[in-house]
């Protein structure tokens, strides 16, 4: 039996059938939440902007252009991100670390973690473009094409891009104290 692609859910959902959603819901809303939580490294702030990300895609589902559905949705979490980034532009310093990498600390030995957290604070570090950068990368697994389409450049561009910010990620992780 042929699995339904993203897309064709997307299309019928643009036409009506809403309980289609339930579908995408279930394959993109761990990935989701995944993003923004390396994003903004708060569970709960994740889990909101996971669920206005849903709430987007129901309502600009009659703007769908039948692109790349994992495109489309990055860009939607990309703008909720850049919207929330900016409300909380002040509160930003303070940073909470009951919820550091909450979603890997199942996986990981106690060992690790303190090399995990040491990564987070680098991460953190970065400038926004660069962080999401990576975070698509190396933690979301997009592929460079999708992530040109996500971002509105060049599959060449963005190789650079990721390039130069783990070099600044590499620089940051290993000075002494970040």
């Amino acid at each position: 039996m042929k699995k339904v692609t993203d897309e064709e859910i997307m299309l019928a959902i643009a036409a009506g059938k809403l309980e289609l959603m339930t579908i995408l819901f279930e394959r993109y809303h761990v990935r989701m939440y995944n993003f923004f939580n390396k994003m903004v490294h708060n569970k709960m702030v994740s889990e909101d902007l996971t669920q206005d990300v849903f709430i987007k895609v129901i309502k600009y589902r009659t703007s769908y252009n039948q692109g790349n559905f994992a495109a489309w949705i990055y860009t939607i979490a990309r703008n909720i991100f850049s919207n929330h980034y900016q409300k909380t532009k002040k509160e930003r310093a303070i940073i909470i670390d009951d919820d550091k990498l909450e979603s890997d600390k199942e996986t990981v030995s106690e060992s690790k973690q303190e090399e995990l957290d040491h990564l987070q604070k680098a991460l953190l570090k970065l400038s926004n473009s660069d962080r999401e950068l990576i975070v698509m990368h190396r933690f979301q697994e997009i592929k460079y094409e999708q992530i040109a389409q996500i971002i509105g450049s060049t599959e060449n561009a963005v190789k650079v891009k990721v390039h130069r910010a783990i070099k600044k990620l590499k620089e940051i992780y290993f000075q002494k104290e970040i």
